[in-house]
């Protein structure tokens, strides 16, 4: 059995900090250290924003992504291309791809993969109000930028399957050598792909 070495409330917040996605035992050790060392810099105007975010963020209703209001800003932005629509899995591919600046499109956030192991199917996620957007008819061009991975695939084809009934491109990122890529260190699935996907030079 290991000793304790704090107080409940320390040992809580560490647990807690723990379950941040790449926070480890360790990590979150160190990070609730941090905090407490730097209680009026830091832990204090942390605590007053998170419960400004806990109080304040919500879901759009119209997207998925996360803001303050309802629809979000990149609902409302009227400087974007309404005819083309990038569905991505979770809010931090949008965030990436905002980061990337490539776009200036509207996206719509599906809220995971279908996973039947899971008990992820079709209707956790948020398919049914992507086929009612591109419905409306406003939508020229669907984006799939779902992950490269099995899952993401099987979404990609069944969401691909939803709208085939519509006036709709759809559209796949496409797979292959990074920019800046080398080809000795990267693995055999990249190197098809790239193949598979090859463009005229």
């Amino acid at each position: 059995m290991s000793k304790r070495i704090a107080g409940p409330e320390i040992e809580r917040l560490i647990q807690l900090l723990a379950k941040v996605p790449g926070l480890g035992p360790r990590s979150a050790r160190r990070a609730a250290l941090h905090l407490i060392k730097k209680k009026d810099q830091l832990f204090a105007p942390l605590t007053v924003a998170m419960r400004d975010a806990l109080d304040n963020v919500k879901v759009c209703s119209r997207c998925g992504n996360v803001d303050t209001v309802d629809p979000c800003v990149v609902c409302t932005d009227p400087r974007r291309d309404e005819a083309t629509l990038i569905v991505v899995e979770d809010v931090s591919d949008l965030w990436a791809l905002e980061r990337a600046s490539a776009m200036n499109a509207r996206y719509h956030v599906l809220g995971g993969v279908l996973s039947p192991l899971d008990g992820v199917g079709p209707d956790q996620l948020n398919i049914r109000s992507l086929v009612d957007r591109v419905a409306e008819g406003a939508v020229a061009e669907v984006i799939l930028a779902v992950n490269a991975t099995v899952e993401g695939q099987a979404t990609a084809h069944y969401v691909t399957d939803q709208l085939s009934g519509y006036e709709v491109r759809v559209t796949r990122l496409a797979h292959g050598v990074p920019v800046g890529g080398e080809l000795d260190y990267l693995d055999e699935g990249t190197l098809t792909a790239a193949l598979r996907a090859r463009t005229n030079f």
